[in-house]
């Protein structure tokens, strides 16, 4: 049998929604782990529209890629596998992946498109119906089991890129506050913001000076040169019931 990784969060799927939640909840300080089947419906977009940031879209998989090298950048590490069980246990819940990996954590979010079969062995988790399934929570992502979430389109989430990372946003953000760890504020401001009006910093935010602010400005744009320095050369992938037919 694997060895069995401990952290404080698994998030299960590798989309957007996944993705936008385990930025959050590791740049914060959780151990936080996304298990990605490979899956995502974003793969098979040709062009991607309508985010914010982009006035001309961007390619959907360097989109996806961007989100995860971010991701790895605040810690959260992403693993290949596919979720094949999630169980509660005394404190928290055990994970198990088609590959015989084992993972023990505090808190899980569920944030595959509609697959649900892997929390069959999870007691009290209801399920909505409406021609797929969906999990049922509350406005933040909350299911009927405490510690264990829902994001994106499986907490029924219209299928919309910036929905979907907006609620993974809210998903991360809820298991801090049930957590009860300091409210995240995620700012980054110029020096003396706070502290200029006697104020000290607030949790998770920061100040830095003109030259630091310089340099994260450099570092952006260097950064964001080399992801759009040539077009790429992988196409989208296809529905699979196109796929059968060519």
């Amino acid at each position: 049998m694997a060895d069995e990784t401990s952290c404080d969060v698994v998030i299960v799927g590798g989309g957007v929604a996944g993705r936008s939640a385990g930025i959050f909840t590791a740049r914060h300080g959780f151990d936080t782990v996304v298990l990605d089947a490979g899956g995502s419906l974003l793969r098979r977009n040709a062009h991607l529209e309508n985010v914010p940031g982009f006035p001309a879209g961007v390619n959907s998989r360097l989109y996806l890629d961007m989100m995860r090298d971010q991701a790895a950048r605040v810690g959260c590490e992403n693993r290949q596998a596919e979720v094949t069980r999630v169980s509660e246990v005394d404190d928290g819940f055990d994970v198990e992946t088609e590959d015989g990996g084992r993972y023990r954590s505090t808190y899980v979010v569920a944030a595959t498109k509609n697959t649900t079969d892997y929390l069959d062995g999870v007691d009290d988790v209801e399920f909505v119906e409406r021609g797929k399934t969906f999990v049922a929570t509350d406005e933040r992502g909350r299911t009927g089991v405490d510690g264990l979430y829902a994001a994106g389109r499986l907490a029924g989430k219209p299928h919309q890129v910036t929905v979907a990372a907006g609620h993974g946003t809210e998903v991360a953000v809820t298991i801090l506050e049930d957590d009860d760890r300091p409210f995240y504020h995620d700012w980054v401001a110029p020096e003396g913001y706070f502290t200029g009006r006697g104020r000290e910093v607030p949790p998770g935010c920061e100040e830095i000076d003109e030259e630091e602010r310089r340099e994260r400005e450099e570092e952006s744009l260097a950064v964001m040169r080399e992801y759009f320095a040539e077009p790429r050369s992988d196409r989208p992938e296809q529905h699979p019931s196109v796929a059968e037919n060519d």
